[in-house]
């Protein structure tokens, strides 16, 4: 699977102002019920529930939130890059300035592990996330992930 399939331009958000854990994750929600013509609250609630098992900030900076949702046929993926770092109780005990969002339909659980697999490996990547992190524009942050050939994903 490509990540373009899952990642639009349009959940792809630069210089985000975000305050903290909880709001960055009503952010990520309130983009992706837009998408996904859906409430945000039950998105904001899955990924929340995810984070109350173990925190999704898998350090450098970086976090993976992520949650499995009802009422979709696909998935979706959601790109932030904070203004200011948070704190997000990340695994390194460093605060946040990445995200990349992913939640997927219920059935789809083995496609859901292995593309958060693949966003775990590509955001260890340092020259990736410091590209990530000098982009100015939403496009740019877009183009980062989705024209890197790296970037596909192949369900296993």
């Amino acid at each position: 699977m490509q990540l373009s399939n899952v990642l639009s331009l349009d959940c792809t958000k630069s210089a985000v102002s975000c305050s903290s854990k909880k709001r960055a994750l009503e952010l990520i929600s309130e983009i992706a019920a837009t998408h996904l013509d859906q409430n945000p609250q039950p998105l904001f609630e899955c990924m929340l529930n995810r984070e109350k098992l173990g925190t999704t900030g898998i350090g450098n900076g970086v976090a993976i939130p992520h949650g499995r949702i009802s009422n979709s046929d696909h998935a979706i993926a959601v790109l932030i890059q904070c203004q200011q770092p948070i704190d997000f109780d990340a695994i390194d005990g460093q605060p946040i300035d990445l995200l990349f969002a992913l939640l997927v339909p219920e059935e789809q659980c083995k496609e859901h592990l292995s593309t958060l697999a693949s966003m775990a490996e590509k955001l260890g990547n340092k020259k990736i996330c410091k590209q990530l992190r000098n982009a100015t524009t939403d496009q740019e942050l877009y183009n980062i992930l989705i024209d890197d050939e790296e970037v596909s994903v192949t369900p296993q």
